[in-house]
């Protein structure tokens, strides 16, 4: 069975910082598109960040600067660095795998290869 185990995430304060971590079960997640994506309350899906197969990496804007994605491929696991969060980065977090790069507007999890569970984030004070 593939899966996408994401693991971390949790409450903070605003500035604070979160690591999600995101393993690769059944499925190796080098040489593939890999994704952060995030659902606000009430809203679609959003990209957040992405890696490719050659690891350049790309941000929405919103999290330019504060937000870091990273694969080691020797535990088979991505990771996203949250740092500087604010309440706008409330939501709940998704890692996903896809063959090829995703352009939108549309994230749902039928666009992609595989989708891991929901991760909490919540920044408040």
């Amino acid at each position: 069975e593939v899966r996408l185990v994401a693991s971390g995430g949790g409450l903070v304060e605003p500035g604070g910082s979160l690591r999600l971590s995101c393993a690769g079960a059944g499925y190796t997640i080098t040489n593939t598109w890999m994704y952060w994506v995030r659902q606000e309350p009430g809203k679609g899906f959003d990209w957040v960040a992405r890696i490719s197969p050659t690891d350049t990496t790309d941000y929405r804007q919103s999290v330019k600067g504060r937000f870091t994605i990273s694969r080691d491929n020797s535990l088979n696991t991505m990771y996203l660095q949250m740092n500087s969060l604010k309440p706008g980065d409330t939501a709940v977090y998704y890692c996903a795998a896809s063959r090829t790069v995703l352009s939108g507007p549309a994230f749902a999890p039928v666009y992609f290869d595989y989708w891991g569970q929901g991760i909490q984030v919540t920044v408040s004070s």
